[in-house]
């Protein structure tokens, strides 16, 4: 019978008991993930050992040939040879893991062999290894993840494996805290993004800072939604975090995004997506969640860089200060017909120096087409309410000159929840259709011209340009002595009142 999401979802969370309290939360999901994808590459490959033979093929073809299989694994990295293992188990996953990586090179490239089973920092002696590690080697032994046991909810056109990843993302984020944040973003906030760039096939598609990979996973949704073919999208990204690019390769993979292409390393201080003659990519959308107010950026590094990303706006980024390095980096990716939808904080928004210069450039520029706030603590260990700013090379002739704030931060914007807050799907479809409409709305949205940004001196608080307090009703002189002389009626009234009980009990004043 095959496996429903919610039952593939509570096994993966009791795997990851088996680690909690014994390794910091922020690390155990490497080791859940690496286990998980070794358990579905060897099932999966059993599986089409399984196919060849019944269409003709002779087993022993079926088991050598690589072109039988998607992804080949050799007989020591399959499952019986990992579950079978007595000792050393954690040298034998090494093994596995980097056949895996040597036998898929380069699709496999830092998946699996970044992953240290070894290490005695994170799982402690080894005794206390062995013990872990055949308890995870138990857990997992009970999962069929072949594709027969996953197959799509025909109503729901998920991934079972995909969508019970996600979750895993996102409940690892949870118990990570503030580190969460660093590679994963709210499906949501995602998913919002997402539809404010309306993404099309044929696009090419970039998230610079790409965590767990969940924007180009979920453009590639919305693009498949609208009826396109995703793979007709070309799915770019970089990462910096080793751990973290393994995480958003294998959700990629387990998505079917196989053809995604995934650099490491700083995107500042080496930008891996360039061509042949190292000239960077150009994209038509870029999307992104880059790290807040970053101290050590690469400041140092900026006027000399040979893409000149940094220089085009009237300043460098604040040493201190990176959000304004990754929108530059984002800005000069982008096509001539592009667009850019970018997580930041409001900060950026309003602070002076470089950075208001630098903004005083964008706006001139006329790229900003909508400011968006949203409401604090959506983030896993990060307070704070952020913005969603939305540029555009290519605005639409009834756009020009023109910028969209919507105050999204208020009530009936989000749902609040005990330990975050929360968009639902009727608060994205609110913010969506108010940037279609790209109109006032009276205490939520309001558009403004240059010269109205430029009288702010390019401030771009979205309380400069929404206001929402709720009006104050202001009473006529007539009305406030009516309501007085009532008043004073209503006193004499009581007054004389009491007179008369106190006489009926004897009391006279």
């Amino acid at each position: 019978m095959p496996l429903t999401r919610q039952e593939l979802e509570s096994k993966l969370w009791q795997a990851a008991d088996i680690l909690r309290g014994q390794i910091d939360a922020a690390d155990y999901k490497n080791y859940i993930f690496s286990l998980l994808f070794l358990k579905r590459l060897s099932d999966r490959f059993d599986e089409e050992v399984e196919n060849a033979v019944a269409s003709g093929v002779a087993r022993g073809v079926a088991l050598s040939d690589r072109d039988e299989h998607e992804f080949f694994v050799r007989s020591s990295a399959r499952w019986p040879a990992l579950a079978g293992a007595s000792m050393n188990l954690g040298e034998t996953l090494n093994c596995a893991s980097h056949a895996v990586e040597e036998d898929n090179t380069p699709r496999l490239d830092g998946v699996l062999a970044g992953t240290n089973w070894n290490d005695e920092s994170k799982l402690g002696s080894p005794a206390n290894r062995e013990r872990i590690i055949r308890s995870l080697l138990n857990h997992f032994g009970g999962l069929d993840l072949r594709d027969e046991s996953l197959r799509e909810d025909a109503a729901g056109g998920g991934n079972v494996l995909g969508d019970a990843y996600e979750y895993l993302i996102d409940r690892f984020a949870d118990d990570a805290g503030k580190k969460g944040g660093e590679f994963y973003t709210p499906r949501p906030v995602v998913r919002l993004i997402v539809e404010l760039l309306q993404p099309r096939e044929r696009m090419r598609v970039c998230d610079p800072t790409a965590g767990s990979g969940g924007m180009l996973i979920y453009t590639a949704q919305y693009v498949r939604e609208q009826g396109g073919d995703r793979r007709n999208l070309a799915l770019h990204g970089q990462e910096r975090n080793l751990g973290t690019l393994a995480a958003g390769k294998l959700n990629l993979l387990l998505h079917g995004l196989s053809a995604a292409r995934l650099e490491a390393g700083d995107v500042i201080a080496e930008p891996g997506l360039v061509d042949e003659s190292g000239r960077l990519l150009s994209y038509d959308r870029v999307i992104a969640n880059p790290p807040f107010s970053l101290k050590n950026w690469g400041h140092d590094f900026a006027p000399n860089d040979p893409h000149h990303r940094f220089d085009r706006y009237g300043a460098v980024p604040p040493k201190t200060r990176g959000d304004l390095a990754f929108l530059l980096h984002m800005l000069g990716v982008t096509n001539p017909q592009g667009m850019v939808g970018v997580v930041m904080p409001h900060g950026v928004l309003f602070r002076g120096g470089a950075e208001g210069k630098i903004r005083r450039g964008i706006v001139e520029a006329d790229l900003f087409e909508a400011v968006i706030g949203l409401a604090p603590n959506l983030f896993s260990g990060a307070s704070i309410p952020v913005a969603i700013c939305v540029l555009n090379r290519a605005k639409p002739a009834e756009r020009r000159g023109r910028t969209l704030f919507v105050d999204a931060a208020q009530e009936g914007c989000f749902r609040q929840g005990k330990a975050r807050n929360f968009l639902d799907r009727e608060h994205i479809d609110r913010i969506a259709a108010a940037y279609r409409a790209f109109e006032d709305v009276e205490r939520f949205a309001h558009v403004a011209d240059l010269e109205e940004m430029r009288a702010n001196d390019f401030n771009l608080n979205i309380s400069r340009y929404v206001d929402t307090t709720e009006p104050v009703e202001v009473m006529s002189v007539e009305d406030a002595l009516a309501q007085l002389r009532d008043a004073e009626r209503r006193r004499d009234e009581a007054v004389a009142k009491m007179d008369e009980l106190l006489a009926e009990l004897g009391y006279a004043r």
